[in-house]
């Protein structure tokens, strides 16, 4: 039985990825299996010579290699790592309940309103994968980016597994659909939650963003989808998983109706055809409300009743930078939130603007040397 031991990455970040291997996780002898990934900048398969002299004893490739070397040829290397971690670890997500959420924003807000819904309604012990940090249960791990690379991804889950968690929620990032780092993971559900401006540097135009966000509803077995955005169709073209859309529009399966915005909180309405519940989520604005019908939508998907979840959600806490109040001994209200889109950045400022009583400051950035398109789209928003 083969063993994973170690990965790490050659100097070609982002593009190359080695899995080492032994036949014997005693045996002093080993193998590596180099995968020859191509990447945006560099393509993998430039490094077999590299990867051989390291002591790589197989290629994963999508060409015959210029090297004398055992190798597998697949169409595409990224997804075929993908399938074979998973494969590698035991197919650790098939032993849990998976949720997925993808979107422009809201995606880290709603896996936390989520894991917080699982453990009040069904006492599950849930994994958490995401921007900010990743949790196992309450142990809190740290995360380089939105979505793990595939081997750490599958390693990830392999671990919440064999720590007894029933759920997995998790985001799955544009970028991370793209490279196929989830690959060979059946998700039970589902969310999309919106679609804006946002890593056109990487995707080009919106369609191709939407396109990559699309991947995700391909390998669900439900789909909680907002109904409101104007990319909901094309979000789910292809997927023939059932599906509820949620939102404010009444042709929507879950509608938020009436809500009461306030300085600290959105009351509101829950209805479907048959049920409907007032609650409330404790995070202002509009979008608050928007990521709340997305995981109460999620939740009646998993056969949790509407009513269950619907009590559930006022005990919900915020994530910290997402509309998150500074407790202040002044007469004013200092707020900060982790708005990095044009969209984003509206929303935020709509919300304060809308229960603010005077004047509104705002201070922003927009670095790094990503998307510079929308810049100068950010300052017009902010102005």
């Amino acid at each position: 039985m083969l063993s994973p031991l170690t990965t790490y990455e050659l100097h070609a970040p982002n593009d190359l990825e080695i899995l080492h291997l032994t036949d014997d996780s005693r045996a002093v002898r080993r193998g590596s299996l180099f995968a020859a990934l191509r990447g945006a900048k560099e393509d993998g398969a430039r490094f077999l010579a590299d990867a051989l002299r390291k002591g790589a004893a197989c290629a994963l490739c999508e060409s015959p290699p210029d090297v004398d070397m055992p190798y597998v040829l697949v169409p595409d290397s990224r997804c075929a790592l993908a399938l074979m971690a998973a494969a590698w670890y035991g197919g650790p997500a098939a032993r849990m309940t998976m949720l997925g959420v993808t979107g422009t924003n809201g995606k880290t807000t709603t896996t936390y309103l989520l894991k917080q819904m699982l453990e009040q309604t069904l006492q599950a012990k849930v994994g958490l994968i995401g921007t900010n940090q990743n949790m196992i249960g309450d142990t809190i791990l740290s995360a380089e980016r939105t979505t793990p690379g595939t081997l750490e991804l599958q390693r990830l889950l392999a671990r919440m597994a064999e720590e007894g968690c029933t759920h997995v929620v998790m985001e799955v990032s544009s970028h991370a659909l793209t490279q196929h780092r989830a690959a060979g993971i059946l998700f039970d559900v589902g969310i999309f939650t919106n679609l804006t401006q946002d890593h056109l540097d990487y995707h080009g135009t919106m369609e191709a963003y939407c396109d990559a966000k699309a991947r995700l509803f391909r390998q669900c077995r439900a789909a909680a989808v907002n109904g409101d955005s104007k990319w909901a169709s094309r979000v789910m073209d292809g997927a023939d998983c059932p599906r509820l859309s949620f939102g404010q529009n009444l042709t929507n399966d879950i509608v938020g109706w009436h809500p009461r915005y306030e300085n600290d909180r959105v009351r509101f309405t829950v209805s479907d055809e048959e049920e409907h519940y007032a609650t409330e989520i404790r995070i202002p604005g509009e979008f608050s409300l928007y990521n709340a019908l997305g995981a109460l939508t999620a939740m009646k998907l998993l056969g949790v009743p509407l009513e269950t979840a619907a009590k559930a959600l006022p005990d919900c806490k915020g994530v910290r930078g997402r509309c998150e109040v500074v407790p202040t001994d002044t007469d004013y209200t200092v707020l900060i939130d982790y708005a990095h889109t044009p969209d984003g950045l509206k929303n935020i400022l709509e919300t304060v603007c809308g229960f603010a009583q005077n004047r509104v400051l705002a201070v922003f950035g927009c670095g790094g040397d990503r998307d510079r398109t929308k810049r100068a789209r950010m300052g017009r928003v902010a102005a």
